[in-house]
């Protein structure tokens, strides 16, 4: 086993950003059911951010959702989240929401609209040279429903040509990072579908364009180990979407489904180094609370993460390497189970004393009253969810 407090000192230095939609009225296509206390503004929203790193330790930034978050003055929002303790982070786009975008955004066939989402996201890079931003990340719900619909290679061509024009915009110190979803809402074909497809675009940009791998955007039984392995090694993985998804929805708490493929995937990381300080890629959660409390459901994600990079971390990579080297399989896959199936719950309540923290964040926020409070003090005004 892997030393624990070598485990302990990476675990210290671990950041998981918060999305902040996640604290608003979100869920299912279906429906979404509304619950007390939840933010009504972008300010409330960082609040409730800055409570969930207050109790993990390892949550101190908040990434904006633009225009969901708009606000008149972005560096007020930055002192604000600067006096709660956190910072924001990276800024996601909105080009699906818009009638306008029924047939696509920037692969609109109509130039007009191709037009109006490219200055929508322009107008995101402004947004992140307020708020300091490294990273604008972008998710098309581009797509076809039906064969002929459209012409899949023009679409592509549209595509390249936005991404272009959005990647000159950047920054020195900006990046772009390209998401990719196998369906969902278009059901033919979507224009950014798989890992592949964002990696061609990302390699042809340029280095400052990085691939955002979501967990739950997927077909089932996908390895997603391998193709975090394989942008670690092409220096082309940006960002993780830490989520879960049983079937087709992508907005479960991370770890729920299937605890021992983020531990797989964690464990690519650590072999990569990934997770060094200097490290440039991000670890954000995207994920929406229809039925759950949001900042309970914020909390047990991160400490899900938490608990499947203790137990890479704790991997014997020395008696893996043997093991490889002489071709025992068993013996191989038996390290990397010892260390899966260890309880690293003591370990991490350690390591949250040790920084001064309840090593029970769930029960300490329980106990803090915070829940209570905001259902009493949010009252009136519009409450925040998809598309505020």
């Amino acid at each position: 086993m892997a030393d624990r407090e070598a485990a302990k000192s990476v675990l210290r230095t671990q950041k998981i950003e918060l999305p902040s939609w996640a604290f608003g009225n979100s869920g299912t296509r279906f429906k979404v059911f509304a619950q007390r206390g939840v933010p009504r503004d972008p300010f409330e929203k960082i609040a409730d951010a800055a409570r969930v790193h207050a109790h993990t330790g390892v949550a101190p930034t908040v990434a904006l959702h633009i225009p969901w978050d708009q606000v008149d003055d972005f560096q007020v929002l930055g002192r604000a989240a600067k006096d709660a303790g956190i910072t924001l982070g990276t800024v996601n786009a909105n080009v699906f929401q818009d009638d306008d975008y029924m047939l696509g955004s920037v692969t609109n066939p109509n130039p007009a609209i191709r037009r109006k989402a490219l200055d929508h996201l322009l107008a995101c890079v402004d947004v992140m040279d307020q708020t300091g931003s490294r990273d604008l990340k972008l998710w098309f719900s581009d797509g076809t429903n039906y064969p002929g619909q459209d012409n899949i290679r023009a679409r592509q061509d549209r595509l390249a040509e936005a991404l272009d024009a959005v990647y000159r915009r950047l920054g020195d110190d900006q990046r772009l990072i390209l998401e990719y979803k196998l369906f969902e809402p278009a059901f033919y074909t979507m224009d950014v579908p798989d890992w592949g497809t964002a990696f061609a675009h990302c390699l042809q940009l340029g280095d400052r364009a990085k691939v955002c791998v979501d967990t739950g955007h997927h077909a089932p039984g996908t390895n997603i180990e391998f193709i975090v392995a394989f942008l670690l090694r092409a220096g082309k993985l940006g960002a993780f979407d830490f989520n879960s998804r049983f079937y087709a929805d992508d907005d479960l708490i991370v770890g729920a489904a299937d605890p021992f493929q983020l531990f797989r995937i964690l464990f690519e990381v650590v072999t990569a180094g990934a997770l060094a300080e200097d490290s440039d890629i991000a670890f954000m959660l995207d994920q929406c609370h229809n039925i759950e409390p949001k900042i309970p459901g914020q909390i047990r994600s991160v400490t899900n993460v938490q608990e499947a990079t203790a137990k890479a971390l704790l991997v014997d990579t020395d008696a893996l390497a043997v093991a490889q080297a002489s071709g025992d399989v068993l013996g191989a896959n038996a390290v990397l189970m010892d260390a899966y199936n260890t309880d690293v719950r003591p370990l991490l309540a350690e390591l949250r004393e040790e920084q001064g923290l309840d090593p029970d964040p769930m029960g300490a926020y329980a106990r803090s009253g915070y829940a209570e409070r905001i259902v009493a003090e949010r009252v009136g005004g519009t409450q925040a969810g998809w598309g505020a």
